[in-house]
């Protein structure tokens, strides 16, 4: 999610300015003093996670490497357009969530290349605070959702139980899963990473019943305590076509994709990207800080790199 994923709309960093000129060389420049690329374009899709990630990659390529950074926030599916035109060098955290795009662009035009894995592993389904679970163990079963719906249930949602969902922009199989297996229930979609949170955060205080679309990694995780509901387990295709999906999603390492031009020629740039490798835990404390804490994408990164310096060392092309 990707899949993709509800996510908090992020503002593009000073820098990029409109959309940038279609280019079949890439967006980065060439001419780096270290060798590469001297400007490297990071295509963000806009969720914490994803900022996390292009907030301590930009900041390293700029103090370590000597390279300028751009950063476009884009939705996973388009940032993979955005690579095949050279419109954007690397996308450094895909769920999975464009499969055409990737056999289009990377299997067949080869205009996209893998950049490798990312370190994170990334799982989305169906969740239920545990205090709701420890008192309702039937609820972890999905076959079981119907008895609970009246649980579930709010204004919004009517006489069926209310699902906290995924905005609309995202890959979701939600409202498949709902219809074809039968269940009682409305999805409420959120529109936003920020929205859905501060939704969670209420009814968490409140001690409120709730099920909801859910992922790690997610920062949040940490100060709330959330159970699976178990549904059909995920087999390759299963999911094809959407329409018919039944089974739950798939877990996955989410991975790094490059411009094909800019991972040949982009020199130490491209190789440091490619390098880019961390944990979830690293991930969700870059995310704390920027979500959480409200920290500025640039101070978080700087905080994490002070602390890390064992972690992102290796990244470093040497000389």
């Amino acid at each position: 999610m990707h899949h993709k994923r509800i996510r908090t709309s992020l503002t593009v960093a000073a820098g990029l300015t409109g959309v940038l000129a279609l280019s079949a060389c890439g967006a980065a420049d060439t001419g780096n003093a270290k060798g590469g690329a001297d400007k490297v374009t990071l295509a963000m899709p806009s969720w914490v996670g994803a900022e996390a990630n292009v907030a301590v990659a930009a900041k390293l390529l700029e103090d370590e490497l000597d390279v300028r950074t751009s950063i476009k926030t884009i939705d996973e599916s388009l940032a993979f357009d955005a690579l095949h035109r050279g419109q954007a060098d690397a996308i450094l955290e895909d769920w999975g969530g464009a499969p055409k795009k990737v056999e289009q662009y990377v299997d067949k035009r080869k205009t996209v290349v893998s950049g490798g894995g990312l370190g994170v592993e990334g799982h989305i389904g169906w969740f239920v605070p545990k205090y709701y679970a420890d008192k309702n163990p039937d609820v972890l079963d999905f076959k079981n959702l119907n008895k609970f719906k009246d649980d579930f249930k709010t204004p919004e949602s009517g006489d069926k139980g209310q699902f906290i969902g995924a905005a609309p922009s995202y890959t979701s199989y939600d409202k498949h899963l709902i219809k074809n297996h039968k269940l009682d229930y409305k999805i409420l979609p959120t529109g936003s990473e920020a929205a859905q949170l501060k939704e969670i955060q209420r009814l968490y205080k409140a001690k409120k019943p709730f099920l909801t679309y859910w992922w790690d990694p997610q920062w949040m995780n940490a100060d709330i305590e959330m159970v699976e509901v178990k549904l059909p387990e995920y087999t390759e295709g299963c999911n094809k076509p959407e329409t018919e999906t039944k089974c739950g999603y798939d877990t996955n390492m989410l991975q790094k994709y490059l411009n094909a031009d800019f991972a040949e020629n982009g020199g130490k740039a491209a190789e440091f990207l490619k390098n880019f490798e961390w944990s979830t835990e690293d991930q969700n404390a870059v995310a704390k800080m920027i979500a959480g804490d409200k920290m500025k994408r640039d101070e978080a990164a700087a905080k994490w790199i002070a602390d890390n310096k064992s972690t992102w060392e290796k990244w470093i092309p040497k000389d």
